[in-house]
């Protein structure tokens, strides 16, 4: 059981409603409701409060377990003994600031297991906001290890700009990156470059495979395929080529015309 879950429990055998427990302590109904569910945590003279009123340890009430007394004793760990993962599933950290736009507090730390940071600035395990950061974050600016977002950074990342391990974008910086401009080492998309490329209208690479493949080791393109050493001399052929591409790529078509130009100067390396 939670410790939630104890409170509930132990409420009820008092034949106390939520609103009665928040009148004898002090705080909202709706604080007690939150308890319960498991949403926020009851400070320390909050629960030492409840256990004299329910006749219980506190010790009972923050370690999870299936026992309903204070026997000394619970789901056979002595009292006196340390519950390390008891203790780090109950750990909790949490701020609220007062200010709030719109139903969002402006900024929400929600720190422990199964909880949630949902805010304009959100920080959590799992945080949810216009600005948010944690192990799984969603937001139009977020970082974390499962990072969704327009603006998306983490282990796996997924954006419209985005950079990451395994990152998947209109713009994606990574390892291994998918999007219509991939930077990285393995790279898939419209403009790609990176150690192994492959790129639909361009691909730049110590290997290149794509429509232009400019390539350090081996270049295969659907139209030109070109390694390092014969680039100068058909540079004008295959910027011809590049004017064939749709309009609507024009940005990423400059952007990658950069990166070659980059090479022909020298600027940029390919391969070793």
């Amino acid at each position: 059981m939670t410790t939630g879950q104890k409170i509930a429990e132990c409420r009820k055998k008092k034949n106390l409603t939520q609103q009665n427990l928040a009148g004898v302590l002090g705080v909202s109904r709706q604080a007690v409701s939150r308890w319960e569910s498991d949403l926020a945590f009851p400070e320390t003279d909050h629960l030492t409060k409840m256990s004299k009123l329910f006749g219980v340890s506190a010790d009972y009430l923050l370690n999870y377990g299936n026992g309903n007394s204070d026997d000394g004793e619970e789901n056979g760990e002595r009292r006196d003994g340390i519950n390390l993962w008891g203790s780090l599933k109950n750990f909790h950290i949490e701020y609220k600031s007062k200010r709030c736009i719109g139903n969002l507090p402006l900024l929400h730390i929600n720190i422990g297991l199964g909880r949630t940071a949902k805010g304009i600035f959100a920080v959590g395990l799992k945080s949810a906001g216009i600005f948010s950061a944690g192990l799984l974050s969603v937001g139009v600016v977020s970082a974390g290890v499962l990072s969704f977002g327009a603006f998306a950074a983490g282990a796996l990342a997924l954006g419209l700009f985005c950079a990451g391990s395994l990152a998947v974008g209109v713009i994606a910086l990574g390892a291994v990156t998918l999007g219509i401009f991939a930077l990285g080492a393995v790279n898939f998309g419209l403009f790609s470059a990176g150690a192994v490329s492959f790129g639909y209208f361009a691909a730049i690479g110590d290997r290149a495979y794509g429509g232009i493949a400019l390539g350090a080791s081996s270049a295969n393109g659907r139209i030109i395929s070109v390694t390092i050493e014969r680039f100068a001399e058909m540079k004008e052929e295959i910027y011809m080529r590049f004017n064939e591409i749709p309009s609507v790529f024009s940005l990423f078509t400059e952007w990658t015309r950069g990166i070659f130009d980059g090479v022909l100067n020298g600027v940029i390396k390919l391969g070793g």
